[in-house]
């Protein structure tokens, strides 16, 4: 199989997350396409590949050089909650010409350089693009061709010289659980990768510092006839607090190193109402007064309408792994080595957001991210470039190689 064979069949498989289930995982989907990659793995000669109790996909390709030290590469099987990812009709755009391009013409649903003026960046690539009714998948089931792509690779070509290599597909990554009960010991490897969205000539080994944070407002209903002085209108409530944090720091309004505040969710009534937000930065102090002015915004709300009115809940998720990986850099001078061994420029770029390997970081397992070739993840426009993840197979097996040296 190839790289977009392998893609393309991964996409076929509905593995959306759900962030509002208990359950270990999220959802029991995913564990469909886990079973898959392990018969893969298997089909490999891969003989310790296996699903565990928590819906983590673990695997292990035999070095065949000894004292070499083992590295990883990981991914993740879910899709984000923000789009369906059931019934993805992924189609393979062949040597795009850089005009706009006609996604569905039932729904007139068109992908615009107007819109997305880096598409003309791959003029004369292949594209797998959507039909504008579900996303791709490429986050981060790129990710998981990719690795699948190199272990082949490795497998029949027993003359490339390679240490041990731990594997690892995750679930529920998209809804910040993907390494809630993932097992660094018995991985074994010194670092690792994800690999993980976004341009392939990327190297990023730094995140946000992430919070989530729930208020639940408590008022006070009154028939309206008589509610002057009596009715505390939970909603309107939910608006005056939303009111009170800064109006240019959403993600609408920053990029770079800029944090926000993202309020996700909001549902309401006169009686409850509930806001369900995300707090990022990449530095720690404008983190923590952020989480502050949080918690200030809900303490003013409780000192003009009472001290049950709001009630937050607000816990970490992640920090900025780059605090750890500059203690040691071997991860990502070993990833720099195999650019420059391919001839590949690349860029170091922070990513405004997160992966597993944040937690798996600062969990004592060094995890840089590299790219993938997907680009507009988690929505309609989504796309994958295939000669961007027909890299990323050279890139990790030049790292296996470069390795045992």
């Amino acid at each position: 199989m190839t790289v977009t064979e392998r893609f393309l069949d991964y996409v076929a498989y509905d593995t959306q997350s759900d962030g509002k289930s208990n359950t270990v995982p999220s959802s029991e989907k995913q564990l469909a396409l886990g079973k898959h990659l392990v018969e893969e793995l298997h089909a490999l000669g891969i003989e310790n590949a296996h699903l565990d109790e928590y819906g983590i996909v673990y695997a292990w390709l035999k070095g065949n050089v000894e004292g070499v030290e083992t590295i990883g590469w990981i991914a993740h099987m879910d899709t984000a909650s923000e789009m369906s990812g059931k019934n993805v009709k992924a189609r393979v755009v062949r040597d795009y010409d850089g005009k706009d391009i006609l996604l569905n013409e039932k729904e007139q649903i068109v992908m615009k350089t107007s819109e997305f003026p880096f598409l003309k960046e791959y003029v004369n690539e292949d594209l797998i693009v959507t039909d504008g009714t579900t996303l791709l998948g490429g986050d981060d089931k790129a990710g998981i061709a990719i690795i699948m792509e190199a272990l082949d690779y490795l497998v029949h070509h027993p003359s490339v010289l390679h240490g041990r290599i731990a594997i690892a597909f995750t679930p529920d990554e998209e809804i910040g659980r993907g390494t809630d009960h993932f097992d660094i010991q018995k991985f074994g490897a010194k670092f690792a990768y994800t690999v993980d969205g976004g341009p392939i000539q990327t190297i990023s080994y730094e995140t946000f510092h992430a919070a989530s944070a729930l208020v639940e407002i408590h008022g006070s209903s009154i028939h309206p006839g008589s509610a002057k002085g009596k009715m505390i209108n939970a909603a309107l409530v939910a608006m005056e607090l939303h009111q009170l944090l800064p109006a240019l720091e959403t993600p609408a309004a920053t990029d770079g190193y800029e944090g926000f505040f993202h309020l996700c969710e909001l549902h309401g009534a006169v009686e409850e109402a509930r806001m369900e937000y995300i707090i990022r930065d990449h530095d720690r102090e404008k983190f923590e007064r952020k989480k502050a002015l949080m918690a200030a915004a809900v303490g003013f709300i409780n000192t003009k309408y009472g001290t049950d009115c709001a009630v937050l809940t607000m816990e970490d998720s992640y920090y900025n792994m780059r605090e750890k990986i500059e203690e040691d850099m071997s991860c990502v001078d070993l990833l720099e080595k195999a650019y420059a061994s391919l001839g590949i420029a690349f860029e170091v770029e922070a990513i405004r957001g997160g992966t597993d390997g944040a937690r798996l970081t600062y969990e004592g397992l060094p995890c840089p991210n590299i790219g993938t070739g997907d680009h507009n993840c988690h929505g309609k426009y989504e796309f994958v470039v295939v000669s961007q993840m027909e890299t990323g197979v050279k890139l990790l097996v030049e790292m296996a190689k470069l390795q045992t040296e």
